[in-house]
């Protein structure tokens, strides 16, 4: 009984090795890799240019500001996206997860080619985390590229030692693009359409949850714990010096100017901030979910036309 019990791991393990070989080296032959990493070098490149040639204060500091202040600064604004918008590492890791998952599974279906993958003698669980496996290899190459672009920028405007605080944010993100591939596998399971599950995917990640976000902090007034993004956002916190506090309350009549005795106690908003160990734990809360569900309808889904 432990020998076949041994045979059926070693088994399960080599037919994941294989599959995500193959999906992987498939990125590459459908040239779907090289146009990712055009998009990326593209960003890249304009971020590049605008900073050296309108050298923004956002990026670079005012004069006079101390060199520690404006090298976070400058990783802040071009990797982290302190200024309130959208990081362009988010942005990177969104892209690669939709780009990569999120028609993983959905194509088996829309394709068919899942007709004649799933009446081979390997396991449906073994297909699934062998695709994730280098749905993330891609995504993983896709964001270090990025990264080493950033920390060029950053060495060439600040010459020295890269902060911490940018090594933490990159595996941040890192966290944050293994939690978002769990999502858009999730959906890909979900659905039998390519269009419909990367469509969804994008839409979730770069939009839904952050209206959810500001929904539940500036009408709610509470914490959304709950949200993906809300998790994200050490990966910008972590490049804020010192680091941000977790909540912060203040009422309209004072943020319009007028004292806060005559504004109405009531009408307040709320700004919160997740620590490290929460958005971590969201993180790896969202990529635990999902990850089991969307397995799991994979595996219950019939192949019927």
């Amino acid at each position: 009984m432990g020998t076949k019990a041994g045979a059926t791991q070693v088994g399960s393990l080599s037919q994941v090795v294989t599959v995500t070989k193959y999906n992987f080296l498939n990125y590459f032959r459908a040239r779907r890799f090289y146009v990712m990493l055009a998009v990326i070098l593209l960003i890249s490149v304009l971020l590049t240019a605008l900073v050296g040639y309108y050298r923004p204060v956002a990026f670079l500091g005012l004069p006079g500001t101390p060199a520690s202040q404006a090298v976070l600064g400058f990783y802040g604004a071009a990797w982290g996206g302190t200024g309130g918008f959208l990081s362009f590492s988010s942005l990177v890791v969104i892209l690669s997860a939709a780009f990569f998952g999120g028609d993983a599974i959905s194509g088996e279906f829309q394709n068919r080619t899942g007709y004649f993958l799933v009446p081979n003698p390997i396991r449906r669980s073994a297909i699934y985390v062998g695709k994730w496996f280098a749905a993330l290899v891609a995504s993983t190459i896709i964001l270090v590229v990025f990264a080493v672009i950033v920390m060029g920028n950053g060495l060439f405007y600040f010459p020295g030692a890269v902060p911490w605080e940018f090594e933490q944010s990159l595996l941040f993100a890192w966290v944050y693009l293994v939690a978002a591939l769990s999502l858009t596998f999730a959906f890909s399971s979900l659905f039998k359409s390519s269009s419909i599950s990367i469509l969804m995917s994008v839409i979730l990640l770069l939009f839904v949850f952050g209206v959810v976000d500001d929904v539940s902090m500036f009408v709610a007034g509470i914490e959304p714990w709950y949200s993906i993004t809300y998790g994200a956002g050490i990966i910008s916190s972590i490049l804020v010096s010192p680091y941000p506090q977790h909540e912060v309350t203040e009422s309209l009549g004072a943020a319009f100017g007028r004292s806060r005795t005559s504004a109405n106690p009531h009408f307040v908003i709320s700004t919160y901030t997740a620590s490290v160990p929460e958005g971590l734990e969201i993180l790896v809360a969202y990529f635990a979910v999902t990850a089991a569900l969307g397995l799991w309808l994979f595996v219950k889904k019939e192949f019927t036309s």
